[in-house]
């Protein structure tokens, strides 16, 4: 089974420091899921840029995501918790369902996964118990 996201929406808007040197902002995101997780989701980043000249590592986004749909078949919706980094190679991370913030048949939902791609459309895993 192929577990993927695509990007819906993308709003970004710079909190602090200069468009060519360290900065960061805060981005609104909507995404769709497949795969072992179906449904969509809102979440909320705050992005580190470490400035013009930069190679691109180590720039990370940390955010809150609530996903409402299922999981295997189960209905509810859920929060993950992102550690992300990002640079000229794509996207990586991990994600970490927040103890709980499931409801419906994902009450108790616990877990974690990864998130990697480069482009509006990325892979994920996620290994999960009821």
């Amino acid at each position: 089974m192929t577990n993927t996201f695509a990007m819906k929406n993308w709003e970004e808007a710079v909190v602090s420091g200069p468009e060519d040197g360290p900065r960061f902002a805060h981005a609104h995101a909507t995404f769709e899921y497949s795969g072992l997780i179906e449904g969509n989701s809102a979440c909320d980043f705050l992005l580190y840029y470490a400035g013009e000249g930069y190679d691109g590592a180590g720039q990370t986004a940390p955010g809150l995501e609530r996903i409402d749909g299922s999981v295997d078949g189960r209905k509810g919706s859920f929060v993950i918790r992102h550690e992300v980094g990002y640079g000229n190679e794509g996207v990586r991370g991990s994600f970490t369902v927040v103890p709980g913030s499931g409801t419906g048949e994902l009450a108790g939902l616990a877990g974690s996964g990864t998130v990697a791609g480069a482009g509006e459309t990325m892979d994920y895993t996620f290994e999960y118990s009821l």
